[in-house]
């Protein structure tokens, strides 16, 4: 990328996600610009929600200013459908995504919501309460991702969002002693009162057993969503599918070292090595040949459902 935009989006996501960086690298070039200009605006929202830089926290802020900077993120979101001049080279990347794929306004719009949801600290009492925050900052995600790889059918896209669902699925059993550690929590209060853990000691060690049993459920309910989107990789141009499935494999496998390493889950970072990723290179790109010839299966009904 030798323009301003797509070196910005570039530089956000090397620094930002190393695990959908590999990934990304698989897009045909037009694609992979789209792609990381829409992940360089989903980036900077949450980095200006929380008063990060690419996920470090600069400061704590009030409420009040919370909630003013997502006002704000919403009213440049609505200046970029206009087609005003966006000063931010986030925005400028994002509205020539939004306007040159035609991606409805509602799904951007949906996903500062999931923004809203962290800024009014939202409580998650059932799994369906968590899973309505994984479709708001994830769920929709995958929505506007498949619509860049023209993808927009509905089928193609409830696949789409599944990927999005368990991606964040895993993001939360990953990192719940971290979220807890700033007063956060996105595991389902019903579950915590299950497993008798008073969800102000989230982050103590004391729990630490109880909570890698939580996390494993939460493992465990991504996985039909990651299925669900395994199936939905015939709908998509080869070169897509095999960064979409090396992206699944990549994220799915955060996962299974989160159930592997059980109460030392939270000891350190949990991270994909570049073996790791070398070899889900290879496994996505099986899959997506395969894809190919496969028939996928109905997606199951159980399966919670976007909003349409």
């Amino acid at each position: 990328m030798t323009d301003k935009l797509g070196q910005h989006a570039a530089q956000t996501i090397a620094a930002g996600s190393k695990s959908f960086a590999t990934a990304a690298k698989l897009f045909d070039p037009h694609t992979r610009r789209s792609a990381l200009m829409l992940y360089a605006w989903c980036r900077h929202c949450d980095d200006v929600i929380d008063n990060q830089q690419l996920g470090f926290r600069a400061s704590t802020d009030s409420l009040q200013t919370s909630k003013f900077r997502l006002e704000e993120l919403r009213r440049l979101t609505r200046r970029a459908y206009a087609g005003e001049p966006m000063q931010s080279p986030a925005f400028a990347a994002f509205q020539e995504v939004a306007l040159e794929h035609e991606i409805p306004e509602r799904y951007p719009l949906a996903h500062l919501d999931g923004f809203a949801m962290d800024v009014a600290e939202r409580r998650y009492i059932t799994l369906g309460d968590t899973l309505s925050y994984c479709y708001h900052v994830a769920g929709v995600v995958g929505v506007m991702m498949a619509w860049i790889m023209c993808a927009k059918d509905d089928a193609t896209l409830d696949r789409a969002c599944d990927l999005g669902l368990a991606f964040q699925l895993t993001n939360i059993a990953r990192d719940i002693v971290e979220d807890a550690e700033i007063g956060r929590c996105y595991l389902p209060e019903q579950w915590l009162e299950e497993a008798g853990i008073p969800q102000e000691e989230i982050a103590s060690p004391q729990h630490r057993e109880a909570l890698s049993k939580l996390a494993v459920r939460l493992v465990d309910t991504a996985e039909p969503y990651y299925d669900s989107a395994h199936d939905g990789l015939s709908a998509l141009p080869l070169r897509c599918a095999w960064a979409i499935a090396t992206a699944r494999g990549v994220y799915r496998e955060i996962g299974v070292k989160v159930k592997a390493q059980g109460a030392r889950a939270w000891d350190e970072r949990i991270s994909t090595s570049k073996a790791d990723k070398a070899r889900l290179l290879g496994q996505g790109l099986a899959q997506a040949l395969a894809s190919r010839w496969r028939t996928p299966e109905p997606r199951p009904d159980q399966l919670w459902q976007r909003p349409r």
